[in-house]
């Protein structure tokens, strides 16, 4: 496993102090500029028993092979169970109590190795009340050559005390031109507009598979008098994704008329210049930071069990009254 270009000076800076690297390590920054990618990089470097300059793992001795494998018995990895029941139905995603009081039981384990133990818990966000409070405990007395690296996309959205036991590590986002060359280096189709909609993070860009359904959510919203909201509403809904995906797609079409409507830049969606600009002159900015307050409120309760449909529904028709005539007093 190699580091992603941008992320090379945050390596470096960690590498300085490896030897006091604290035993709970936060690493914050956007979501999709590869922040659990850089977490896996650090946890074999630290399991590394030959490591090379600045610490990093060699890839090549035993413990390292073991990494790639999957099958290391000094590492752990803990993200949000799956989102749908053994009936398709829709759950919560999280990170429960069960998996950190696993977690902690392996924790207090002798290392196989007689080196470190790491775990790996990705996003933090997604620990529910009773797991932060559990894992609080045990980072306030944390085990001897045992290292907790949490990965955040919204560090302020953990518990404070959760945080105070952490050393955070802000990492680097890439530039336009970093992340436009990781992407076309790989394949990407349409990298440039494609790394437009993920607002310049290269891990955040929409699946393949997924990016009909974020062009029919736009069309409807570039066209909302089409009488398209049921529609589309319906199609994202069969799709089983969680309120969160187009509710993100929502805001960032939403970002890009607000600003426009200001006479601002595009940002997520240059393609789509003209269609913001005849809708800006349909509607103003009161309007608009009222609607957006409105998804702001919907943000914390993407990943729940609500009725997508329904919800997308009501955000839809909201926001085509954005655009219906003033009433004359």
């Amino acid at each position: 496993m190699k580091l992603l270009p941008w992320q090379q000076a945050d390596w470096h800076q960690l590498a300085h102090g490896f030897e006091r690297l604290p035993g709970a390590l936060l690493l914050a920054g956007p979501q999709g500029i590869g922040k659990d990618r850089f977490a896996r990089f650090l946890a074999q470097s630290l399991l590394c028993e030959q490591p090379v300059a600045d610490h990093a793992a060699c890839g090549e001795c035993e413990a390292c092979r073991w990494f790639a494998a999957g099958n290391h018995p000094d590492y752990r990895y803990l993200a949000p169970e799956s989102r749908e029941d053994d009936k398709g139905a829709r759950r919560l995603a999280q990170i429960k109590i069960e998996a950190i009081r696993d977690m902690i039981d392996f924790a207090q384990l002798t290392a196989h190795r007689g080196g470190r133990r790491v775990i790996v818990l990705e996003p933090a966000e997604a620990l529910n009340l009773a797991a932060a409070n559990a894992l609080l405990k045990i980072l306030e007395e944390p085990p001897e050559d045992v290292h907790f690296i949490l990965v955040a996309h919204h560090p302020r959205r953990l518990l404070p005390t959760l945080l105070s036991r952490c050393r955070t590590l802000v990492l680097t986002p890439p530039d336009a031109e970093q992340a436009l060359d990781w992407l076309t280096a790989n394949g990407v189709a349409d990298a440039g507009q494609e790394l437009a909609h993920a607002g310049g993070a290269p891990f955040a860009l929409t699946e393949p598979e997924r990016i009909p359904l974020r062009e029919r959510l736009i069309d409807t919203l570039a066209h909302p008098d089409a009488g398209q909201i049921l529609s589309v509403a319906a199609e994202l809904d069969r799709a089983r994704l969680a309120l969160a995906e187009p509710l993100d797609w929502l805001r960032k079409w939403l970002h890009d008329l607000m600003s426009v409507t200001l006479a601002g830049p595009v940002r997520y969606h240059p393609e789509r210049q003209a269609e913001l600009s005849r809708l800006a002159g349909r509607t103003d900015a009161v309007r608009l930071v009222r609607f957006d307050r409105e998804l702001l409120e919907r943000v914390p309760f993407g990943q729940h069990t609500l009725n997508v449909r329904l919800q997308l529904e009501a955000l839809l028709f909201d926001y085509q009254s954005l655009f219906a005539a003033a009433r004359v007093a």
